[in-house]
């Protein structure tokens, strides 16, 4: 009877392996605020094995005291310390480097994405997806000026670059071990998270939400640092920008040589 009950027990479908990667930076108040909404949605996705690997990018409050009390209390949760802030685009790839799951989901801390969308991305790759985007409907909870800049940043890199991102999408996602196994061989240094998404293509499917206010905390991006990461995504796809000053830079020297001949001649005559 026992070798029967092994013999079936062996036969069992394994479940599947899901891995969210989550970067946090000074959002310590939130770490509970997160774990509850998320685990409220894993429930409803028995069948499915999760890890949780948590980025701490370097904080400064009780952020990583709060992650490691965490991972005691349940073993889904795994914790990176970075030795410093690199930004969220470099504690997004260390989480990607780390996840072992069949599918990976990068998604924010503060809950502006609602994790219950996952159970969509999930059914989503279930009939087939190797990439399932979050599309905002709306940005009604940013600014008018964050709107708008955001809008002329899409409409510009997608006119210059070489690949096009999706406007209104961003790193919340689900991706294929296919795909993640793509974006780990590439070999950026200086790496622009949305455009290596799109470049790497895949088969793609799009979920619409209303992304909602911020649950804690402010946002980690001033405006001069957002001004650095557009000309960073703008830069590492397309060379039209250094086309452009190729052209001026010559056309300032043969205007120079021009001058300087023009003084030489008027000096000897």
């Amino acid at each position: 009877m026992s070798g029967k009950l092994s013999h079936h027990l062996l036969r069992l479908p394994r479940r599947k392996h899901i891995s969210i990667v989550v970067p946090f930076f000074n959002e310590g108040d939130g770490v509970e605020i997160f774990n509850a909404a998320l685990q409220t949605v894993l429930a409803e996705l028995p069948d499915y094995q999760f890890e949780i690997i948590c980025i701490d990018d370097g904080s400064t409050d009780d952020t990583l005291d709060r992650l490691l009390t965490l991972a005691q209390t349940n073993p889904q949760y795994h914790v990176i310390e970075l030795s410093r802030n690199f930004g969220k685009e470099a504690a997004m790839t260390a989480g990607l480097d780390l996840a072992s799951g069949q599918a990976v989901i990068p998604i924010d801390a503060d809950l502006q994405d609602p994790p219950c969308l996952i159970l969509q991305f999930v059914r989503a790759w279930e009939n087939g997806a190797e990439v399932v985007l979050a599309h905002r409907a709306h940005r009604d909870t940013d600014s008018y000026l964050k709107r708008k800049t955001a809008a002329w940043f899409y409409r510009l890199h997608n006119h210059l670059a070489d690949i096009s991102i999706p406007q209104n999408v961003g790193d919340f996602r689900l991706m294929d071990r296919c795909v993640v196994d793509a974006l780990k061989r590439l070999p950026e240094q200086q790496r622009f998270m949305k455009g290596l998404f799109s470049w790497v293509g895949f088969k793609t499917v799009v979920v619409e939400y209303d992304r909602e206010p911020r649950a804690f905390g402010a946002s980690k991006f001033p405006g001069w640092k957002l001004w650095n990461f557009a000309i960073e995504g703008i830069t590492s796809f397309s060379t039209t920008p250094l086309k452009i000053w190729t052209y001026v830079g010559t056309t300032g020297a043969a205007f120079t040589i021009l001058y300087a001949l023009f003084i030489l001649l008027r000096v000897l005559i």
